[in-house]
């Protein structure tokens, strides 16, 4: 495909794009509605919240560690090739998924799951910086990034309308017939490039990687499984994660080919974006945990409801992703970045004021402002980490920004997961002395199980359902003010460290003169 054909159709590739990004955005929201019937014994697979945060993680961190590897592999193999079998991949793990029988064996499969997309994303930001010239990459890069705002709403939504005619698996399932349509249109619109400066693939970086967030992320989530830090099983895994990711950035700062090179980040630009990415997600990470528990659990919304009521969150991204491009333009990224984290870091302190039977409207209102803080926040972030490397080395830019999106996420579920389950716990037991002894630990697991066992009990069962009720709103209270905290330190340091107006554009030479284009 010549380039001047490339250029003609860069838009429909990418829409083609976007409907690869949808996938993988489609799924994760799609399960976080569907954690409560996940937990159900009986129309589910009776997962614990453990259960339910290593089923989120299994896929992020394998995601997060294969990032680099894959980013590497389509700039060198090809990035259509590498986004094709990606697709494929992620479709078969879905259908395994949907047929899962035990927690087990749905976290494995949602693991399998990260390793198709874990080839994805990085090619579709990549394939994007190739094909679009540095003065439309901004807007495009913001309807990429709107596309999220799209998964958002469509997600929820779909788990919704699925869960209420269908068994818990076909929110899995759905995938695969956008798998089916993504592949198609990847093989008919999508040009193939690849990078022509070859390098090797760092299989050490990856694997110490994989195993320091394991072991860190494990260990905390048994911290907030077992309410102490002072186990050998939740200090142990901590320390020798921390210390796997240690020797990980000593060991990549010395070998030629590293999968992330750790010298980038003396570029102000690089570790400016990469730390409001990693800070905005790592806040959230917990709250998109909490908040479908509060709507279901606690506010007995079904699933579709829950999911409705999300709405103004992906209407948010929506509205402001496409526009943040122009936004940058005018004001600056480091003004309008650290505007949107500071809506961000609001609407989460907002959680705290929150109440058992708070006005549903007001919880809408809050979704909305953080959609948009979200949609002022990642475009320039993306843009500005693309910006700091050439575009032969754009997996691995691509590559930096996701790794830091879901590394965030998964230690923000674990982090703050781990602790609504612990003060949970702490301010339900108490209440628990009317329930049989044999079912009191059982019972204060989690919100989900303490509303089944509820249901059980009669009378004494229903007596412990609002200080539940309270204890997890009291949880989420604590949550969401760290939450907002981690938010502001990240404005903070965009204000400090990411650049303020843009500079003009740099000549790029064509794509034929950059790299090998094949037809």
């Amino acid at each position: 495909m010549d380039p001047q054909t490339i250029h003609k159709r860069r838009w429909t590739i990418l829409g083609v794009l976007i409907v690869s990004l949808l996938v993988i955005v489609l799924d994760n929201t799609v399960l976080n509605v569907a954690l409560k019937t996940i937990a159900d014994p009986r129309d589910g697979l009776g997962a614990t919240q453990g259960q339910l945060e290593w089923a989120i993680n299994s896929y992020t961190l394998v995601f997060a560690g294969l990032l680099f590897t894959f980013g590497v592999l389509g700039d060198r193999i090809g990035r259509k090739r590498m986004l094709m079998i990606g697709m494929l991949l992620f479709g078969l793990a879905s259908l395994l998924s949907s047929y899962a029988q035990t927690p087990g064996q749905l976290i494995l499969a949602r693991a399998a799951m990260g390793f198709g997309g874990a080839a994805v994303m990085p090619q579709t930001l990549s394939i994007i910086t190739n094909v679009f010239e540095p003065q439309e990459r901004g807007r495009a890069i913001g309807v990429w990034a709107g596309a999220v705002g799209i998964g958002i709403a469509v997600g929820p939504i779909t788990g919704g309308l699925l869960l209420d005619h269908f068994w818990w698996g076909s929110v899995f399932l759905i995938n695969v017939p956008i798998v089916i349509a993504g592949v198609i249109g990847i093989a008919i619109v999508v040009p193939e490039s690849k990078n022509t400066v070859r390098a090797k693939i760092d299989f050490g970086g990856v694997l110490l990687s994989i195993a320091g967030l394991i072991l860190l992320t494990y260990g905390i989530i048994e911290g907030g499984d077992k309410a102490t830090v002072t186990a050998p099983t939740v200090f142990g895994p901590v320390l020798a994660g921390a210390a796997l990711l240690a020797l990980f950035v000593w060991y990549e700062s010395r070998i030629e080919h590293p999968s992330l090179n750790v010298r980038l980040f003396r570029d102000g630009r690089l570790s400016a974006s990469v730390g409001a990415i990693a800070l905005v997600f790592f806040a959230l990470g917990g709250v998109f945990l909490f908040i479908s528990l509060y709507l279901q659990d606690v506010r007995g919304y079904s699933p579709l409801q829950a999911g409705l009521l999300t709405l103004p969150l992906a209407v948010g991204q929506m509205i402001f992703s496409p526009r943040s491009a122009g936004l940058v333009k005018r004001y600056g990224a480091k003004l309008v970045a650290a505007t949107g984290l500071t809506m961000v870091a609001l609407a989460l302190l907002s959680y705290h004021f929150t109440a058992v039977h708070s006005p549903i409207w007001i919880l809408e209102i809050t979704f909305f402002v953080q959609g948009s803080g979200m949609a002022l926040v990642m475009p320039p972030a993306t843009t500005a980490v693309m910006a700091v490397l050439p575009r032969e080395q754009a997996g691995s830019g691509s590559a930096i920004n996701n790794i830091a999106r879901q590394v965030a996420v998964a230690l923000g579920v674990a982090v703050l997961g781990s602790l609504v389950s612990s003060i949970y716990r702490s301010g339900l037991k108490p209440h628990l002395t009317a329930l049989p002894e044999r079912v009191r630990d059982v019972a204060g697991a989690d919100i989900g199980t303490t509303t089944g066992v509820a249901e059980k009990f009669g009378a004494a069962g229903r007596a412990i359902l609002p200080p539940a009720h309270h204890s997890f709103v009291h949880a989420m209270h604590i949550t969401s003010a760290i939450s907002a905290a981690v938010a502001f330190v990240g404005a903070l340091v965009v204000l400090k460290w990411m650049p303020g107006q843009p500079e003009r554009d740099v000549e790029i030479p064509p794509v034929e003169q950059r790299e090998a284009v094949e037809v």
